[in-house]
């Protein structure tokens, strides 16, 4: 949408989603260049979308954040690669395409963001749950798991506020997802920007509700709390992550060790301004032995949070992690681009140190069916209701976090007997 906004009148732009919908492309004009963006998990299917328009005679280009770290692969399968931020870079791709001159490689870098136009939230189908909005870049965390650093780069970039609240008010939809990856940063000037953001959004009358990401200095700032409520946050998602500092340690999520105190208190003085917390954790550290399910559903009751989101520990391209991974032969799919579509958090791709892929699946279903139990989730809805804090969304999103537990042993019952099937191919003689 952003590529969209920057693209010339003379431009007929159509975006397609396929997590929406996947549309007869058969049926459809054939266009003069096609652009995919595609994270890791969803890389193979790019690949088959760019081979279809390509046995057509059309361009395509690829970008984003697999192409950027998979640059080598990506140019298998794409005409030309965008690697970085596309921003400075896109209006040369496409007067390269008007001069039939397309190159295989550009490189955005790092994007000037404080004069990007706005998304195109018009190009969009209706029928989206939430909007989506992003009001910074950059990341100076440098989690050893996450690769928003080396994609978007560890210096702090803020939007021009007057953009973000004009760009709000253009989203159809009332609730919103602020995608960016830590909204309020995490030093003093950030906080100041995140409050005058608010502030403005509070004067703007936007009408809408939301939720970011953050981190747990969320709780902090009384002000930046009574702001955010007011301005319309209904919900932070926060990543804990781990419930030991040597988990912590592992991960180099220095930011919580260093917060260290009451992580429950500060959940509670969010949850104080009807803000909902939804908690994320990883399985599969080094550190993780054997009950470690049911330990952070321990954890994470004993913070307090609405919903927890435990996903497993994955290396992703361009991550310290998978480089320690990689040169450790503990990457268990490695079977490229076509075991990238498990690359979604959700399966176990690596070979644990302490859990078998049968083991961490365990684990994981321990962990939801725990915290996610009928008693513990009536016990979240009671004391939302006795505070006035959204009983009603607390109830709906728990149950369903509760119903996907069904769907979940099945599917790692299949994905176990699919690793299973290649480790005795492997095995043979």
């Amino acid at each position: 949408m952003v590529l969209a906004g920057l693209t010339p009148p003379d431009w007929e732009v159509t975006i397609i989603d396929e997590n929406m919908v996947i549309p007869d492309y058969p049926s459809m004009p054939l266009p003069d260049l096609v652009g995919i963006t595609a994270c890791t998990s969803q890389a193979s299917r790019a690949y088959d979308v760019a081979a279809y328009f390509r046995g057509l005679g059309v361009p395509v280009v690829m970008g984003g954040i697999h192409a950027t770290m998979c640059l080598d692969e990506a140019t298998d399968y794409v005409d030309a690669v965008v690697t970085g931020e596309a921003e400075g870079i896109w209006p040369q791709v496409l007067e390269d395409v008007q001069h039939d001159n397309l190159k295989p490689q550009y490189d955005g870098g790092f994007a000037e963001i404080d004069n990007i136009p706005a998304a195109r939230h018009d190009l969009l189908d209706t029928g989206y749950a939430f909007g989506a909005i992003q009001t910074t870049r950059g990341c100076p965390l440098n989690c050893s798991f996450c690769s928003v650093t080396a994609f978007n780069g560890a210096h702090y970039r803020m939007r021009p506020i007057e953009d973000v609240v004009r760009e709000f008010q253009l989203i159809r939809e009332k609730l919103v997802l602020v995608v960016d990856d830590n909204l309020i940063g995490t030093r003093p000037e950030h906080i100041s920007r995140a409050k005058d953001l608010f502030r403005a959004m509070i004067r703007a009358k936007l009408k809408k509700e939301w939720i970011a990401q953050a981190t747990i200095n969320f709780a902090d700032d009384e002000e930046l709390l009574k702001l955010a409520a007011k301005a319309g946050c209904r919900g932070v998602f926060i990543g804990f992550e781990s419930p030991t500092p040597k988990g912590l340690e592992e991960l180099s999520k220095k930011f919580n060790i260093l917060k260290g105190g009451d992580f429950r208190a500060s959940v509670r003085k969010i949850q104080r301004h009807r803000i909902q917390v939804v908690g994320s954790f990883i399985i599969g550290l080094d550190v993780d032995e054997p009950g470690i399910g049911k330990r952070i559903a321990k954890t994470a009751t004993q913070y307090g949070v609405d919903n927890l989101n435990t996903l497993f520990l994955t290396p992703l391209p361009g991550t310290r992690l998978w480089d320690k991974m990689k040169a450790e032969n503990r990457i268990a799919l490695d079977r490229f681009p076509e075991d990238w579509k498990y690359y979604t958090l959700t399966f176990p791709v690596a070979r644990y140190k302490h859990l078998s892929s049968d083991s961490i699946s365990d684990e994981m279903l321990s962990c939801d069916g725990t915290f996610y139990s009928i008693p513990r989730i009536f016990a979240r809805v009671w004391t939302n209701l006795w505070r006035l804090r959204h009983p009603v969304i607390t109830l709906v999103g728990n149950l369903s976090y509760r119903r996907n537990l069904q769907l979940s042993t099945k599917t790692y019952a299949t994905f176990n007997r699919h690793m299973a099937s290649r480790q005795n191919s492997i095995r043979k003689p």
